[in-house]
Parts: structure tokens; sequence; C-alpha cells
């Protein structure tokens, strides 16, 4: 079992010996798996292990991974994290966005590696499949996303533990893992194991079905690079008589390329793009605004709000 996990991870190339990377160590089994690997892989590996100080139990996670890391003669930083009454969006996206930015500051410019599995991979495209709707929600996540890799994507949650086992390494649980309290425990304990009640093989099957879902999501980029040829604007009559499907994603690659960012709520609002008048123009979310001029349709960032003097 070991071997065949070690093959399949080396097979994806993420992890290549001597390569310089920063490795994600909360002390869970999936990360202690992910270091461990790195290790036998050859890479020069560093961890870092954020101490939100949010649990009991978050002084031991510390001292655990100090101890990994020293028996594995890996260095290790440890981020000491609180956060702010006024921090913006839910506790685990803060502590998602600080884990992050710590480990950008520390590889700087190095990979990033981090312990996402098969099992996570399923449990987020059943998430992102409930909480909003198009194509991209099946995706799942990238195995790569510029200088963050995710190699263990192929492995199952049982199979770290199984490896952390072969090789004698303990890990520590998060009991929050266990609870319902927050969405992705209710995917976990409540959606997931609805479906491989139905069939065993249920996550298995989403995590396939995103994987050919992004091998197809490459060839409609080409279709779309096809479409515009270059251009960052499109004539209105030329959009209106392509099929929807490709219309909706012209009208999301123009908005996106104009903000700089995500812009999914656009491709719901094509009809309304469509019947713009010359000198129109339309907020169509995500910090997007779409513009026609001369039957021309571009997008725009949109303009902040100004603010009324009292």
């Amino acid at each position: 079992m070991p071997d065949e996990l070690l093959d399949r991870v080396r097979a994806t190339g993420l992890l290549p010996a001597g390569a310089d990377v920063v490795v994600l160590l909360s002390g869970g089994r999936d990360s202690v798996c992910l270091l461990d690997v790195a290790v036998e892989l050859g890479c020069s590996a560093r961890a870092l292990h954020v101490n939100y100080g949010l649990r009991a139990e978050a002084d031991d996670d510390d001292a655990h991974c100090r101890a990994l890391c020293e028996r594995l003669g890996v260095a290790l930083a440890v981020h000491r994290a609180s956060r702010p009454q006024d921090a913006p969006g839910n506790l685990q996206a803060w502590a998602r966005d600080v884990r992050y930015a710590a480990a950008s500051e520390m590889a700087a410019g190095e990979l990033v590696a981090v312990g996402h599995t098969a099992s996570d991979q399923a449990e987020t495209v059943l998430y992102r499949l409930a909480a909003s709707p198009g194509r991209r929600a099946l995706l799942g996540m990238q195995p790569r996303s510029g200088h963050l890799v995710r190699p263990l994507l192929t492995v199952t949650r049982e199979e770290t533990g199984a490896w952390c086992r072969a090789r004698g390494l303990a890990w520590r649980d998060d009991a929050t893992n266990a609870s319902d309290a927050f969405a992705r425990g209710r995917v976990r304990h409540g959606l997931l194991a609805a479906l491989e009640a139905v069939d065993p093989r249920a996550a298995a099957n989403v995590v396939r079905t995103a994987e050919l879902l992004r091998e197809e999501a490459d060839v409609l980029d080409v279709v779309v690079d096809a479409a515009l040829a270059g251009r960052d604007r499109v004539s209105l009559l030329y959009l209106a008589d392509l099929p929807p499907a490709l219309a909706r994603l012209i009208v999301r690659r123009l908005a996106e390329a104009a903000t700089g960012g995500l812009c999914g709520r656009v491709s719901g609002r094509l009809e309304e793009i469509l019947a713009l008048r010359d000198d129109g123009a339309l907020d169509v979310g995500d910090g997007a605004r779409a513009v026609v001029s001369g039957g021309v349709l571009r997008f725009e960032a949109t303009p902040p709000l100004e603010r009324r003097s009292p």
C-alpha cells in the first residue's frame, strides 16, 4: 500500500525530487501523510503550522507538529494568528486566508503543498453544486493553481490514514471535523453518506466526473478563444446568433478579463445583456459592468459608489 500510494503521487509530477516545497501541516492525517510523502520523494521540504488558538487542543497540535518535523528532519515554522473581531467572512474562510497568506510569504515563489484528498474533492464538488449553479461548481479543486499544488487529490482520506499507520506516524484529530456545525461537515456526514448508501462508489464517481469536466473545460476554452479571436469585445448581433451556451461562456470570459476576478453571475444575465441598446450599460454583479456602444459589447469594472457629503 505505501509503495503504491507513493507511485501514484509521484506520477502527478507535483512533487518532483529536489523541489523546494512548503507543506501546510495541520497535524491531521492528510497533512502528516503529505509531509512524509514529500520527504520520501526527495523534495527539499519545509513545513508551516498555523496555530489559530481557537481550540483547547491548539498547543498540543503545535507540539505534535514540532515533534513530527524533528523526527522527519524537516524545518518547521509556526505562525500564530488571532482573528480580529471585525474580520469579514466566516471563521473557516478567515483561517484559510491566513494560512495561505502565511504560506505564500514563507514560500517566496516556491511550491506550496496542501493535503486535500480525493475525499475532500468529492465534498467540495457536492458543496459547490448545492451552493452555486453553473459548470464551474462541478470542476472541483485544481491539482495545481499557480504555486499551490494538491498532490493527494488521487488519494482518499482512508488511504492517508493507512499510510500513516504503516509508517508509524501519529496524527491529531480535529473534533470540529466530526461536527455538523459547518457546512462541510453536513456534506460529509449527511449528503455524501446518503449517496454512498445508494452506491459505495459515489465519492469516486463524483471525483472522476470532476476530472472529466476539467478536461472538457479545456476544450471549451479553445472554442471561446476561437470565437473571440483575440478580441476584448464582441458584436451584439454576433453574440445573439451563437448558441446560448457559447454566448454565456463568452460574456463570462470578457467580464472576468475586465475585472481580473471570477464573475459567476454574468452568465445568468445574458438575455438582459443582449437587450441593451447603444450607450446602454448594465451592472451584472461581481464588480463587472456590461457596456454597449455602436452595437459592440465590452465589459469594464464597475465604478465605486460615490459617497455623498451630508
